[in-house]
């Protein structure tokens, strides 16, 4: 076949990653649907004059020449997205998380079972150096069977990322533990082999939130210059975070229990000095942890009787070139050979919703008392 076609369905912000299909030898970039004038605009000089451009989507499904859309709207249409594409007979890559709810996640599985096309979920972190490497390590059984999983994920940016937009509002995201969260949830998933069964949580508004009016931006805001959460001149993220519809939870913790009896904890916060997140999953002879501000790994062994005892490890990750540590460009190209050649990817529709469930199974129990909630099964 010739250079796969593919469309872009929200083509500012992470739509950025069509830059990767954009002079591919295996792909092209030939049109694109927002409903911002100035993100087409942006796209179309990216892209290129004759890129197709317009505000209303399936007016770009509707063509001939697209072959694949990739879907990276507002997490809320996802769904619609998705499915219009997958019934328009477009293979579909969709950005995480894969919807805002569980239904809506079993909604997209059985249109996409039901089209005979493919569809692939935009879990970038899977294609990070540094977590690769730990999934090596765990499953060539360095460190024995994993027992457990702790992730503490420090958001530096909150406040620009997601309380200064629609990711603030259950409307918009229904949990940050979906937004942020569908990320490290799918990590524990991935590195452990196994999929949550069972939650309970607990979150609040510690930071954000407030009784400022719902339409003020920092701009037009009389504290800006005292405000230590005004958003920057030139950020076009600027609603106040202080807003009265601010209401998804901005400092979560969230234990879980998955398929052969691992533990895991979550813990996620919003408002801290600085961005990274840190893993470490134990196993019956060893852990491993990582450090992504020094861009390492370590191995730490227990009594093993055998010759992995006698040493602790520490792996220097290698720089990649590329959007999310390298991962884009890589996870493009996976999507690439899925639809050109076949093959699994390695972020599957199936892992995009129970990273989903998981969320909401959290954001259901933190919501009313941090009792215990279990993941249903995929309505198929």
């Amino acid at each position: 076949m010739g250079k796969l076609r593919i469309g872009v369905i929200g083509v500012c912000g992470r739509g950025g990653i069509a830059n990767n299909w954009r002079d591919n030898k295996r792909a092209m970039v030939v049109g694109g649907a927002d409903v911002s004038d100035a993100a087409l605009a942006d796209f179309r000089r990216r892209m290129g004059d004759d890129v197709f451009v317009t505000k209303e989507y399936r007016e770009l499904l509707d063509r001939d020449d697209v072959d694949a859309i990739a879907v990276t709207s507002p997490d809320f249409v996802h769904e619609e997205h998705a499915c219009a594409a997958l019934e328009a007979g477009k293979h579909v890559f969709c950005e995480k998380p894969l919807a805002i709810s569980t239904a809506g996640c079993d909604h997209i599985l059985r249109t996409w079972k039901a089209s005979g096309k493919h569809l692939m979920v935009g879990f970038n972190m899977r294609y990070m150096n540094i977590f690769r490497v730990m999934k090596e390590i765990i499953d060539t059984g360095t460190i024995g069977e994993p027992k457990a999983v702790w992730c503490r994920h420090f958001v530096g940016y909150g406040r620009t990322f997601y309380y200064q937009d629609w990711h603030a509002t259950r409307r918009g995201s229904y949990s940050l533990l979906l937004q942020k969260g569908s990320h490290d949830l799918d990590m524990i998933h991935w590195l452990t082999g196994q999929y949550t069964r069972k939650v309970a949580a607990f979150g609040s508004l510690d930071m954000f939130g407030g009784d400022r009016p719902n339409d003020l931006r920092c701009p037009d805001c009389e504290l800006q210059d005292t405000c230590w959460e005004a958003a920057d001149p030139d950020c076009p993220r600027n609603q106040c975070c202080f807003r009265q519809e601010v209401d998804v939870e901005d400092n979560n913790v969230m234990i879980m229990e998955l398929d052969g009896g691992i533990k895991a904890s979550y813990l996620q916060c919003h408002f801290t000095p600085d961005y990274h997140r840190n893993y470490v999953v134990i196993g019956t002879e060893g852990r491993v942890e990582n450090s992504e501000p020094e861009n390492k790994v370590w191995v730490k062994m227990r009594r093993a009787h055998t010759w992995k005892e006698l040493a602790d490890r520490t792996y220097e990750i290698r720089p990649a070139m590329g959007g999310h540590g390298g991962a884009d460009p890589v996870i493009t190209e996976d999507f690439l050979d899925m639809v050109i050649e076949g093959k699994e990817p390695l972020a599957t529709p199936i892992a995009g919703r129970m990273s989903v469930a998981a969320g909401c199974a959290g954001a259901e129990s933190m919501r009313s008392g941090g009792g215990l909630v279990e993941v249903p099964e995929i309505d198929w």
